[in-house]
Order: C-alpha cells, then sequence, then structure tokens
C-alpha cells in the first residue's frame, strides 16, 4: 500500500472517531508531513456523498453525518431537546443575524427587556458566547454565536443562513404591506388612547375649577353673612334703651358717638 493511500485512510480514520468538527489544520497536525490533506478530504467527500453518511462542512471544518433522507431511522435514538422559549428564539435569531451584538441592542430589536436566564439557556446549549466588550462607555459584553450553532443548523459558515426573501417564502416573515398595515393600526390605536387622555384631563381639570369657583363662593357668602351679623351686633350695642339709668361716664360716651342732626335747634332751658 502507498503512502498515499495509507494518508487517506488515516484522514477517514480520524473524521470517523473525531466527536466534533475537524480543520485542516487538526487532521494535519496528525498525520504524516507532506500529506495532501485537502485532496484527501475530497475523495472522502466523493467516496460517501451518496453512501449513509456524508462528509459535510460546517464552519470551516469537516465531519460524518448520517444522510438527510436517511434521518428517520435515528429519531428514537435522538434525546429529545427541551424546546426554546420565543423569547429564546428571538434572541437567537437577532445574535445570529447582527453578531456582534450587546445585550442592551438585543432589548433595543426585540422592545422588550431580556431576562438573564434566556442568554443563560442560549450558552448552555452551546449556541451562543460572549465575543469580548465593545469599545463603548460602559464596556458592554458582546454576544455571537458558536461553532456548535452552525454544526446543530447544519451550515457552512454564518453567512448561510436564510435572508428575507427565502424566510418570507417559508412563511416565517410578514410581508412589507402586512407589516405596514399593522404599524398603521397600532400608531391610529395609540393616537386615540393619547386623545381620549387629553379629553379626561380637560374634564377633570374642568371639574376642579369649577369646585374651586363653588368653594370661593361659598366662603364669600359666609364672609358676607358674618360681617353683616357683626354690623348689626355693633349697631345694637351703640343704641340707648329708652328709659335707662345711665352713669356720668357712660353718659359722655353715648353723648360723643352719638350723630346730631344740624337742622334741629337745641332747646332752650325753661
Amino acid at each position: 500500500m502507498d503512502s498515499n493511500s495509507e494518508h487517506l485512510r488515516m484522514v477517514e480514520a480520524l473524521l470517523f472517531a473525531s466527536d466534533g468538527p475537524l480543520s485542516e489544520a487538526d487532521i494535519a497536525d496528525r498525520l504524516p508531513d507532506g500529506a495532501e490533506v485537502q485532496d484527501h478530504i475530497e475523495t472522502i467527500r466523493k467516496f460517501y456523498s451518496g453512501r449513509g453518511v456524508n462528509l459535510i462542512r460546517v464552519g470551516g471544518k469537516y465531519l460524518l453525518r448520517t444522510a438527510p433522507d436517511l434521518s428517520f431511522l435515528l429519531r428514537k435514538e435522538v434525546k429529545e431537546q427541551r424546546r426554546l422559549s420565543r423569547a429564546g428564539v428571538e434572541t437567537l435569531a437577532i445574535i445570529a443575524y447582527h453578531q456582534p451584538v450587546t445585550r442592551a441592542e438585543v432589548e433595543e430589536l426585540r422592545g422588550v427587556s431580556l431576562s438573564k436566564g434566556t442568554l443563560d439557556v442560549l450558552m448552555a446549549a452551546g449556541w451562543v458566547r460572549p465575543r469580548g466588550r465593545r469599545r463603548t462607555p460602559g464596556r458592554p459584553v458582546t454576544y455571537g454565536t458558536t461553532e456548535e450553532f452552525l454544526v446543530h443548523f447544519g451550515l457552512e459558515e454564518i453567512g448561510d443562513l436564510p435572508g428575507i426573501d427565502e424566510l418570507k417564502a417559508a412563511g416565517l416573515l410578514e410581508t412589507v404591506d402586512q407589516a405596514l398595515v399593522k404599524l398603521e393600526k397600532k400608531m391610529e390605536a395609540d393616537r386615540q388612547q393619547e386623545l381620549q387622555a387629553q379629553l379626561d384631563l380637560e374634564a377633570a381639570e374642568a371639574e376642579a375649577e369649577e369646585a374651586e369657583e363653588a368653594t370661593e363662593a361659598e366662603e364669600a357668602t359666609e364672609a358676607e353673612e358674618a360681617t353683616e351679623a357683626e354690623e348689626a351686633t355693633e349697631t345694637e350695642d351703640s343704641e340707648i334703651p329708652e328709659g335707662a339709668d345711665l352713669g356720668p361716664d357712660q353718659a359722655e360716651a353715648y353723648s360723643e358717638d352719638a350723630e346730631v342732626d344740624p337742622e334741629i335747634e337745641p332747646r332752650e332751658p325753661a
């Protein structure tokens, strides 16, 4: 057996025994110097193209995987994974399409706050990992997808993610017209809500103003009645009771306060 055939067998054995994808560099490190790794990989790929397992490339690395049309044979053998929540799916999609992305950016795109548990689940699954820190105030952590993400979804690279047209064709995205109609309805509902709130505020202010005016009128009436009562009391106190026996001091006080009519001449003593 020549060395070329031996190297081919080595590459095949490495790919078969590996528990994860291998890069050309990983394979070359285990082969003798001068081995044509790329040629051997291409030979193996062609050999397995129509068989029960295929050699596929994901994330720039290679691995043997069951042929897609035979996946039904392994359905009972595959451990069922817990389904992601809607928040998890949305977060994963945002990270995949916008990476590297910060937590705040994910929340802004989703329109709601992101619970810490959502990122923990994605990182525990091995699909998301921290990518570093952004050079902005606060140095927020950025997140991106992992090699496990590419392997799980059968992607050679992140650029193989389906585009907008493909997602629309699959019915996973709304058309632009549908999105605009929904947006217009939401804006109209917001306007109606804002108008109703303004009307309620104006009605409350008018009611408060009427109540204040009524209170002021009531206070003015009470003050007027109190003034009239006080004047009536003073008038009663200023009158000299008929037949009253007054002392010299009281007679002098009443005479000073009494109003003299200039047209009435004083009588001369008899």
